[in-house]
């Protein structure tokens, strides 16, 4: 992240329905392959979470989006710029958070969890989750 720009309130993880997130969240949440192949967790801001989801989730009928306050986690964000080689430039959209803990996210790291459905396409849920979807 840029020195000029502020530091937002909440980072944003996108689960996908086939790893459903259990209620109440646990100590320690199962992390993607991606993740694991990684060393670290994938997480978006709340301006790179529609182009996220319309990139990587366009066929998942429901993803879970999970909030993570940025302050207590921010000792272990990197902000680095994702591999344009996987979906291509993704230019306006800055530097994407990346959480080095040692792939843990669980009830300590996350502070609310939202499901949302893909109408034909992302856009309603995303129009209707903007007073959640906070940056």
């Amino acid at each position: 992240m840029a020195a000029s720009e502020s530091s937002p309130r909440y980072l944003y993880k996108i689960v996908p329905s086939t790893a459903p997130v259990p209620q109440p969240i646990p100590e320690i949440l199962l992390v993607s392959e991606l993740d694991q192949g990684s060393g670290f967790i994938h997480l978006s801001t709340s301006t790179q979470v529609p182009n996220t989801l319309k990139l990587f989730f366009k066929d998942d009928p429901i993803v879970y989006i999970l909030r993570i306050e940025h302050d207590p986690v921010q000792h272990n964000i990197r902000w680095e710029s994702p591999d344009g080689k996987v979906c291509g430039p993704r230019p306006g959209e800055g530097l994407f958070p990346h959480l080095y803990n040692d792939l843990k996210l669980g009830k300590d790291e996350v502070e609310s969890v939202a499901i949302w459905q893909n109408e034909d396409g992302w856009d309603k849920a995303i129009d209707g989750a903007k007073p959640w979807l906070l940056y």
